[in-house]
């Protein structure tokens, strides 16, 4: 909110030149503004009184957007990667399959490790286990364990994050 779109009776207020002003009433704060030739911004309504800063309204909202743009650039999004594996898998292709999470964990993503129980491997479940335990132990140094195994369906799910440095 800007200048006559303000509200409130009272506003602690920052002048132009980013010293604090105090608490004042809107007329006074407004008065302030129009002797700078500038708007009186509200940059914390929540506050009690709301926060009032003394600034031009457009340099404010260009630098509110360089801001933000910035903070975006330096985000890193963390995705899901899933592995699938079968109960019958085979010591080398498990290796391989670690492999990949292996690279996966590197670049900070979490990877969420699917075992598939098809027709008479169901019976054989919890048998099965030991397959995404042995690939937790074989992650450690790398991976934690978010979830640990868990059966849902036709499917066991087990989610592993990169470990903090």
């Amino acid at each position: 909110m800007i200048n006559g779109q303000i509200r409130e009776k009272e506003v602690r207020v920052i002048g132009p030149d980013g010293a604090q002003l105090g608490v004042m009433s809107i007329q006074d704060a407004q008065r302030v503004a129009d002797e700078a030739e500038v708007d009186l911004v509200m940059i914390a309504p929540g506050a009690k009184p709301p926060v009032c800063r003394v600034v031009d309204y457009g340099k404010f909202c260009y630098e509110q957007k360089r801001k933000d743009k910035e903070a975006k650039k330096k985000q890193h999004v963390v995705e899901i990667k899933e592995i699938r594996l079968s109960p019958n898998i085979d010591t080398n292709d498990l290796n391989t399959k670690i492999n990949a999470a292996r690279k996966f964990l590197a670049k900070g993503d979490r990877v969420k490790m699917t075992l598939r129980f098809r027709g008479r491997e169901m019976a054989h479940m919890a048998n099965s286990k030991h397959i995404l335990d042995d690939i937790a132990e074989e992650l450690a140094d790398a991976a934690t364990v978010e979830k640990a195994p868990k059966v849902e369906g036709r499917t066991m799910t087990m989610f592993l994050a990169a470990k903090k440095q």
